[in-house]
Protein backbone atom coordinates (compact mmCIF):
# COMPACT_ATOMS: atom_id res chain seq x y z
CA UNK A 1 0.00 0.00 0.00
CA UNK A 2 0.94 3.20 -0.96
CA UNK A 3 1.62 5.60 2.08
CA UNK A 4 0.47 8.13 0.59
CA UNK A 5 -2.60 6.42 0.29
CA UNK A 6 -2.46 5.39 3.86
CA UNK A 7 -2.80 9.04 4.91
CA UNK A 8 -5.79 10.11 2.75
CA UNK A 9 -7.67 7.05 4.41
CA UNK A 10 -6.47 7.62 7.96
CA UNK A 11 -7.70 11.47 7.37
CA UNK A 12 -11.25 10.03 5.59
CA UNK A 13 -11.37 7.69 9.13
CA UNK A 14 -11.15 10.85 11.21
CA UNK A 15 -13.46 13.34 8.88
CA UNK A 16 -15.93 10.37 9.38
CA UNK A 17 -15.61 10.09 12.80
CA UNK A 18 -15.41 13.67 13.48
CA UNK A 19 -18.62 14.42 11.84
CA UNK A 20 -20.47 10.90 13.14
CA UNK A 21 -19.79 12.72 17.00
CA UNK A 22 -20.90 16.05 15.18
CA UNK A 23 -24.30 14.33 14.59
CA UNK A 24 -24.37 13.10 17.70
CA UNK A 25 -24.07 16.27 19.48
CA UNK A 26 -26.72 18.37 16.51
CA UNK A 27 -28.85 15.48 17.60
CA UNK A 28 -29.26 16.09 21.10
CA UNK A 29 -29.49 20.07 20.30
CA UNK A 30 -32.25 19.05 17.95
CA UNK A 31 -31.16 21.02 15.61
CA UNK A 32 -32.35 19.28 12.17
CA UNK A 33 -30.78 21.16 9.03
CA UNK A 34 -27.00 20.78 11.29
CA UNK A 35 -27.45 17.00 11.99
CA UNK A 36 -28.56 16.74 7.80
CA UNK A 37 -25.38 18.62 7.23
CA UNK A 38 -23.32 16.00 9.37
CA UNK A 39 -25.07 12.87 8.26
CA UNK A 40 -24.19 14.10 4.46
CA UNK A 41 -20.32 14.65 5.67
CA UNK A 42 -20.07 11.71 7.48
CA UNK A 43 -21.34 9.46 4.16
CA UNK A 44 -19.07 11.73 2.20
CA UNK A 45 -16.56 10.56 4.48
CA UNK A 46 -16.83 7.23 4.35
CA UNK A 47 -17.45 7.06 0.81
CA UNK A 48 -13.86 8.85 0.20
CA UNK A 49 -12.61 6.12 2.43
CA UNK A 50 -14.51 3.68 0.52
CA UNK A 51 -12.98 5.02 -2.44
CA UNK A 52 -9.48 4.75 -1.33
CA UNK A 53 -9.90 1.91 0.19
CA UNK A 54 -10.40 0.13 -4.02
CA UNK A 55 -7.04 2.26 -4.59
CA UNK A 56 -4.62 0.79 -1.94
CA UNK A 57 -6.42 -2.86 -2.64
CA UNK A 58 -4.77 -2.29 -5.88
CA UNK A 59 -1.45 -1.39 -5.49
CA UNK A 60 -0.58 -4.39 -2.87
CA UNK A 61 -3.65 -6.99 -2.45
CA UNK A 62 -1.35 -9.10 -0.06
CA UNK A 63 -0.98 -6.57 2.56
CA UNK A 64 -4.67 -6.61 3.86
CA UNK A 65 -4.48 -10.58 4.35
CA UNK A 66 -1.01 -10.13 6.02
CA UNK A 67 -2.85 -7.21 8.29
CA UNK A 68 -5.77 -8.44 10.92
CA UNK A 69 -5.59 -4.81 12.17
CA UNK A 70 -6.40 -2.91 8.59
CA UNK A 71 -9.21 -5.88 7.90
CA UNK A 72 -10.82 -5.41 11.89
CA UNK A 73 -10.47 -1.35 10.81
CA UNK A 74 -12.34 -2.37 7.16
CA UNK A 75 -14.98 -4.20 9.21
CA UNK A 76 -15.49 -1.39 11.69
CA UNK A 77 -15.84 1.58 9.03
CA UNK A 78 -18.42 -0.56 6.90
CA UNK A 79 -20.36 -0.85 10.22
CA UNK A 80 -20.34 2.70 11.11
CA UNK A 81 -21.11 3.50 7.43
CA UNK A 82 -24.12 1.53 8.05
CA UNK A 83 -24.92 3.10 11.20
CA UNK A 84 -24.77 6.51 9.41
CA UNK A 85 -27.00 4.90 6.74
CA UNK A 86 -29.61 4.18 9.19
CA UNK A 87 -29.27 7.17 11.33
CA UNK A 88 -29.74 9.40 7.95
CA UNK A 89 -33.30 7.29 7.25
CA UNK A 90 -33.96 7.88 10.75
CA UNK A 91 -33.70 11.55 10.51
CA UNK A 92 -35.41 11.78 6.92
CA UNK A 93 -38.35 9.68 8.82
CA UNK A 94 -38.63 12.10 12.02
CA UNK A 95 -38.60 15.02 9.32
CA UNK A 96 -41.64 13.63 7.58
CA UNK A 97 -43.19 12.66 10.62
CA UNK A 98 -42.64 16.41 11.79
CA UNK A 99 -44.05 17.90 8.27
CA UNK A 100 -47.46 15.82 8.66
CA UNK A 101 -47.68 16.65 12.28
CA UNK A 102 -47.24 20.61 11.14
CA UNK A 103 -49.68 19.97 8.63
CA UNK A 104 -52.51 18.56 10.14
CA UNK A 105 -51.99 20.94 13.17
CA UNK A 106 -53.00 24.05 10.47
Amino acid sequence: MSRGIGMWKAAAAVFTVVNLVGLGMAMAAQEQMHSGIHVALSIVGACALWWLSGRGAGLDSSYGAQNPRLEQLQQSVDAIALEVERIGEAQRFHTKLQAEQNESAR
